[in-house]
């Protein structure tokens, strides 16, 4: 696993200055791209067909300790929000993390399959009720 930091040197920052957060520290860039094309099929990092991040939610809202993870085929720096999908509420009262895990194999593998993300995807799942 390789970790990377974001230009935001704490939290506090971060909440001060969520730009930021876009964007990575120092040698973080340099340390992605000696890792780009290493044949993997996704990586939460640079040059992967599909991007993975995970967000935890910011202080203040109804579940802080909410995190979000969104998923963009191909993303670029012009992607929209309409690009991505998002899986949310992931926490113990909301979404379990197991049943996040499951719902995030299955667009992963719908992404790869089809080529697309976003909009144009949706989780097509159906629920059976056994009663």
């Amino acid at each position: 696993m390789l970790a990377v930091a974001s230009a935001a040197a704490d939290r506090t920052h971060f909440l001060m200055r969520p730009d930021l957060g876009r964007c990575l520290a120092g040698d973080a860039e340099a340390r992605l791209a000696a890792h780009a094309g290493s044949g993997h099929d996704v990586a939460i990092a640079l040059c992967a067909d599909i991007a993975v991040v995970l967000i935890g939610e910011r202080p203040g809202l109804s579940a802080p300790d909410s995190m979000g993870a969104y998923l963009t085929f191909k993303p670029t720096p012009h992607t929209t929000d309409a690009d991505r999908n998002c899986i949310s509420n992931i926490r113990p009262e909301g979404l379990a993390y197991a049943d996040a895990a499951v719902t995030l194999t299955h667009l992963l593998r719908a992404m790869r399959a089809r080529q697309i993300s976003g909009v144009q995807l949706k989780d097509d799942r159906l629920l059976l009720d056994d009663g």
